[in-house]
């Protein structure tokens, strides 16, 4: 009995290994690009009559974002909701891995919090490629770390039982063999906004 208990929680932790890699990888990915963009803002303060590392063109830059109000929707600069933010993925992603297990209540948690990250994102993309018309590249960082750590999370869980309803995890189940193609097509339509709304920054 004791052998099979032991397979058991081996299988388990088998099991949680590729979204805990995702949730480090994702995390520190998000939360240095979020960093750097911070550092940035602190540079545009103290030097503001210089370039910044990220201003690559007219339409390609931060400097220009940041005396926008979508910019600190807060009342504070949004990459501090990063830095503080994208900390969570990466210890739970660690006590995944150390062999932690989470009740459902918590992967809700962490899901709807993603869920606010994705949309926060994609609502600041939004604002980038339609009304601001400047496109930020620690922001692109940002949101390609985010959209993967979104879909992944919501759907892993739906498909090992975190969500109530036999039927939320058929439909894990059935959206797990699809999670990449999910993730690439989410990549694809910004991808394909920015060649509409862009096409002169890809003009040599």
């Amino acid at each position: 009995m004791e052998v099979q208990a032991d397979a058991r929680v081996k299988i388990d932790v088998r099991t949680w290994i590729p979204l805990s890699i995702l949730l480090i990888s994702g995390g520190a990915i998000g939360w240095l690009a979020s960093t750097a963009l911070l550092i940035e803002r602190f540079r545009s303060l103290q030097y503001p009559q210089e370039s910044l590392a990220c201003d690559i063109s007219p339409f390609v830059s931060c400097g220009a974002l940041f005396d926008r109000w979508q910019a600190s929707l807060l009342g504070f600069p949004n990459p501090v909701i990063g830095v503080a933010g994208f900390v969570a993925p990466i210890v739970v992603g660690l006590a995944l891995l150390s062999g932690a297990r989470f009740a459902p209540w918590f992967w809700r948690t962490v899901v709807l919090g993603l869920f606010g990250a994705w949309a926060f994102v994609t609502w600041l993309f939004v604002q980038s490629a339609f009304v601001i018309g400047v496109l930020c590249p620690y922001c692109l960082v940002v949101w390609a770390a985010t959209i993967p750590l979104w879909w992944t999370t919501v759907v892993f869980t739906m498909a090992h039982g975190q969500w109530r309803g036999a039927a939320t995890r058929t439909l894990g189940l059935a959206l797990k063999p699809f999670v990449v193609a999910i993730i690439v097509a989410n990549y694809a339509l910004i991808v394909v906004t920015i060649v509409v709304r862009f096409p002169y920054v890809f003009v040599v």
